[in-house]
């Protein structure tokens, strides 16, 4: 079975402001966690959950989605073995881990192992 695209993400540098436009935008659920500065986007009838995450200082911020995998580690060097690029982590978060890349063309994607 294939990997699916399992959560996506958009972090900017004022994540109070993108969390009002997006909720007016589409209507969107939000859900603050308390064990991060972040916001869990709820899944609609047709699409996936996401979260809306303040960028680290000094970065710009991202628009990403994330492909489930069953070993992060082991899909990084697999990346790089086809010409992309390890770009972030892999990072411990509170439900698993996640790590970000690169495509041969620059594209930016996450990966995600549950916990």
């Amino acid at each position: 079975m294939a990997n699916g695209v399992t959560w996506f993400e958009v972090a900017g540098k004022d994540r109070e402001a993108l969390k009002g436009f997006y909720s007016q935008l589409f209507d969107w659920k939000l859900n603050d966690m308390e064990e991060m500065p972040y916001t869990g986007v709820e899944a609609s009838d047709d699409g996936i959950p996401g979260g809306i995450g303040q960028a680290p200082d000094g970065h710009p911020g991202h628009v990403i989605f994330y492909v489930s995998v069953d070993d992060v580690d082991a899909t990084l060097k697999e990346v790089e073995s086809l010409g992309g690029k390890a770009e972030m982590g892999p990072v411990e978060i509170p439900v698993g881990r996640i790590a970000h890349f690169s495509d041969p063309e620059g594209h930016v994607l996450g990966l995600w192992q549950s916990a």
